[in-house]
């Protein structure tokens, strides 16, 4: 079971809570709310007055693999309304038990959701939180806590801007006004606004009611249901940096106030304390509020456990060179099979080498600690469970032994405990596997079941019908109607975390993927996800999906990859597998891999790969063999702390010369060879020291360069990107007009080399001269961060990979005529219609007009459509907007019939006249009932 977790199941983690000593840096400013919320009312205005706004995207799926769901509401008095707070992928409502679903919180200025909360009340009041509480790898800084006042027609941003990550929202059961908010806080630096915070007054004025220090925030709150005034509070003190998290601290605790958050004692009785208490959920039992329960992330170390005649690698850690050398072969060789040592280095071997001082004990060790080993086999304590029978006075431990295979290393990402309401001893708690306990947490069983993702979260439980469960994990909803003995897969919502894109050269193209939790996934570019379709998408590859790049001579052969660069390569045709992970050799410092570790396939031999850990290799034969081919190109910073750092986060090779290769890593070098690895040159000189998150060689003059940095993970949302024309040696800023939003991606234009587009944290834009001046590219996006894109060459079309909102597509044509032909230069110009098909139904025709003009000026366009005799069958005044602009409008058999024919349109602005042809095409009669 522990293998099939280990390579198959999906996780967002860091290794474990070892403590290491934090790097000597300058500490990092954190961008302030108040800019935060100013660069957005320019993207917002950006959006408003771009010359492109009415280009439309298309979304093409996926959903059958869902994405991660971090809190599930359901309004009193109607449970077929469902509210769903998505981890980055805005807010969903269904009212139909989730046949369907709209999204009513997607155009806001955060994405990401911590917590909804429905009004007792008034259900039309909802609020809700931003900046997820799961504090991982890709958990987004929200911008405060927002408002409903008619059932998410509309919002309103109440405040809290700075709080990054909320925990809970409470509102008081009789007075839809008072509300508490659990403010986790930042959570790559330390801030202020971040504890218990309350409002009397609706969300106008807020007060701090419980708060430790600058570290320590609140990440859940309970009350009590036959008291308003009783309140329970979880502090977590907590800090994540790029190379280490500390997810425990003397701060973390349970609280309790007994009128409405004015004062609050720690309860301490029975309950552990000191620096390993970590997260903390807790449930108050409905049916007996004396009993409440806490789940607790205890970061303690176990007591180590060994098996006779077995190595452990904490023995091996306190090994002396003698003791090593008395080891029965036979243990030795069974701990180094057990730990994937390549089967070279047998026994005997190993032991051949420390004897001869070719390696020492340490570097064994070092080579031993694999980044995803170490998140399932850190020797921590892990979750428990308490109980109180008095509200909170006294407390005791009701599980006896470990609870196994629930948190692993990391129950920063879980937390969530609750009591079913008709029952004290009946409780749910959530971890990789959902769990239940009918004996008040003694003992558990599994309820994760076939069709049931890993790593839950959030979890109704239906107050009058407790045999009724909705669950949120990382794979999207399941509803079960018998306590979770047999679920209902939800997977209808558009919400997938992707990281990475590519496409083929299929027809029509496959676009491809790598998502957090949901692995590796292709699908067809022309698909259009909606209710009663099947999703096309497919699975290629488990784990935390990361690149992936398609053979080009072929499309069967592709190469995939898992977290901590676990890289293979697929023949789609047969369904064989090999894995390909390059590793270094056993007395060697070993390597370190990114989460999402690069590679590419060489553009001028599709059998060359290269990979990045923190040096680069290189294979000739599709990565059947590896050499490295570059030292370290890291800072190698040291010590090492307990997330992989000083690794390759970019790789390009460029197009025009063979062995140009630029690389950047996570620390904020930035690296060119021009001989394929002979010689390497540091060109980072004036560029900030960030994490480079895309290094793009231009396919247009070989001394061309595109950088962009990211400053997500020291709470810096600046942008920064860059451009070379003398390979690196100088370089000059590109980000312009472009508001202050962390870039992901830069790419160019195959057809225009004046084109640019970038990918930001929330949204997509795009420049015509070269990075002078940028165009919000946003138009009919919701607000998502976008991670990667690409351009395909053929069809024109930009396909980008949301961490959120799954994939869409934009035809880029128009904006590649728009350049290439100057028509900027025009006064007014009609672009090519596309055909439009006669749909008919029962005698009755229609046929939807879709066309694109550009208009040097505002002004009012007259737009008449005649029939191929040249009879006028419609007339139209449009008012024009600067720019291009989208007129949509159906033709009809009302007035006459229509003919599959070409059809004319004379648009008409001023002085100006230009003519069309609209190509019309018929479907074979369709019959409804």
């Amino acid at each position: 079971m522990k293998k099939k977790v280990l390579f198959c199941l999906i996780f967002i983690v860091s290794i474990g809570f070892v403590y290491a000593p934090e790097k000597k840096v300058l500490k990092p400013t954190a961008t302030s709310a108040e800019e935060r919320l100013k660069a957005w009312e320019q993207h917002e205005l950006m959006k408003k007055t771009s010359i492109f706004k009415d280009l439309k995207w298309r979304s093409v799926g996926p959903v059958f693999m869902g994405g991660r769901i971090t809190d599930i509401e359901v309004p009193p008095g109607n449970h077929f309304i469902i509210y769903v707070a998505v981890a980055s992928g805005n807010v969903w409502k269904t009212e139909n038990n989730g046949t369907t679903w709209i999204p009513i919180f997607e155009s806001e200025s955060s994405f990401t959701i911590g917590d909804i909360a429905v009004s007792p009340s008034n259900p039309d009041i909802i609020w809700v939180g931003t900046g997820e509480s799961n504090s991982s790898r890709s958990s987004y800084a929200g911008t405060g806590v927002f408002k409903s006042e008619d059932g998410g027609k509309t919002w309103k941003n109440v405040k809290l801007n700075d709080s990054h990550h909320i925990g809970r929202i409470i509102i008081h059961p009789e007075n839809p006004d008072i509300v508490y908010v659990a403010v986790i806080g930042h959570l790559y630096t330390e801030n202020e606004e971040r504890g218990l915070y309350k409002t009397v007054d609706g969300g106008k004025t807020w007060k701090k009611v419980l708060y430790r220090n600058p570290r320590t925030g609140v990440i859940d709150v309970a009350m009590d249901p036959s008291n308003p005034e009783i309140l329970y509070a979880a502090s977590w003190e907590r800090i994540r940096k790029a190379w280490n998290f500390v997810g425990s601290g003397q701060e973390s605790g349970i609280w309790k106030s007994v009128d409405g958050g004015e004062h609050w004692v720690k309860l301490t009785n029975g309950f552990p304390v000191g620096e390993n208490v970590g997260r903390i959920g807790l449930a108050v039992a409905p049916s007996n509020p004396n009993v409440v329960y806490a789940l607790l992330d205890n970061q303690a170390q176990r007591p180590i456990e060994k098996k006779e005649g077995e190595l452990t690698i904490e023995e091996l850690k306190k090994m002396k060179k003698e003791d090593f050398l008395k080891i029965d072969p036979k243990v030795l060789d069974g701990f180094l099979r057990r730990y994937s040592v390549p089967r070279e280095y047998t026994a005997e071997k190993v032991i051949s080498m420390v004897k001869a001082g070719e390696l020492t004990i340490y570097q064994l060790v070092q080579y031993l600690m694999d980044a995803n080993r170490a998140l399932f086999e850190a020797n921590v304590v892990g979750a428990e469970v308490y109980r109180s029978d008095d509200k909170g006075e006294t407390w005791r431990k009701m599980n006896e032994k470990y609870i196994d295979n629930f948190y692993y290393s990391y129950g920063y990402y879980f937390g969530n405990i609750r009591v079913s309401p008709d029952n004290e001893n009946k409780i749910y708690i959530l971890g990789v596997p959902l769990l239940t306990s009918d004996d008040g947490g003694k003992t558990f069983k599994n309820l994760s079941w076939r069709g049931v993702h890993a790593d839950h979260h959030a979890l109704w439980i239906d107050p009058k019908n407790p045999d009724r469960l909705i669950l949120g994990n990382d794979g999207g909803i399941n509803i079960s109607y018998d306590r979770g003995k047999t679920w209902q897969k939800i997977n209808n919502l558009p919400i997938g975390q992707f990281y990475t894109v590519t496409v083929d050269m299929e027809k029509p193209y496959n676009i491809y993927g790598g998502l957090q939790d949901n692995g590796v996934v292709y699908g067809p570019s022309n698909h259009t996800p909606e209710y009663g379709v099947t999703d096309p998408w497919k699975s290629l590859f488990g784990g935390d999906g990361a690149y992936v790049q398609v053979d080009p001579l072929d499309s069967n052969i592709v190469y995939v990859e898992s977290q901590f660069g676990n890289i293979a390569r697929i023949n789609k045709k047969d369904g064989s597998i090999k894995r390909i992970k390059p590793t270094g050799k056993l007395n060697e410092p070993p390597l370190r891999y990114n989460w999402q570790t690069p590679y590419l396939i060489s553009p001028h031999n599709p059998f060359t790969l290269y990979y990045g850990a923190n040096k680069l290799f290189k294979s000739l034969n599709r990565g059947d063999s590896w050499i490295y081919i570059s030292p370290d190109l890291t800072t190698n910073p040291q010590p090492q702390g307990n997330v992989p750092y000083g690794t390759i986060t970019t790789i390009s090779e460029s197009p025009l010369k063979p062995g140009l290769i630029y690389v950047g890593t996570d620390d904020g070098n930035l690296w060119v060879t021009k001989n394929d690895g002979a010689t390497w040159t540091k060109i980072g000189e004036g560029l900030p020291k960030k994490w480079v998150s895309r290094v793009v060689a231009s396919q247009y003059d070989e001394g061309t360069v595109f950088v962009s940095f990211t400053g997500y993970r020291d709470d810096d949302f600046e942008k920064y990107l860059f451009m070379s024309e003398d390979y690196g040696k100088t370089w000059k800023s590109i980000s312009g007009n472009l508001p202050s939003e962390p870039i992901n991606v830069i790419r160019e234009d195959p057809k225009s080399k004046d084109i640019l587009y970038v990918g930001t944290e929330p949204g997509v834009y795009v420049s015509i001269d070269r990075g002078k001046t940028w165009f919000s590219l946003c138009n009919n996006l919701p607000t998502t961060p976008v991670h990667d894109m690409v351009v395909h060459p053929r069809d024109n079309e930009l396909v980008i990979g949301t961490h959120g909102r799954s994939v869409y597509v934009l035809k880029v044509n128009i904006i590649q005529k728009f350049v290439n032909e100057k028509i900027y230069e025009k006064d007014l110009y009609l672009f090519e219609i596309e055909p439009a098909t006669i749909v008919s139904s029962r005698g009755f025709q229609r046929a939807e007009i879709s066309m694109y003009f550009y208009l040097k000026s505002p002004q009012t366009v007259m737009i008449e459509m005649l029939d191929k005799n040249g009879k006028s069958i419609k007339k139209v005044d449009f008012k024009g907007e600067e720019g291009i602009n989208l007129f949509e409008v159906p033709l009809t058999s009302e007035t006459s019939p229509l003919e599959p024919s070409d059809y004319k349109v004379i648009v008409s602005a001023g002085e100006s006249k230009i003519e069309g042809k609209i190509k019309l095409i018929s479907l074979p009669q369709r019959f409804e009932e």
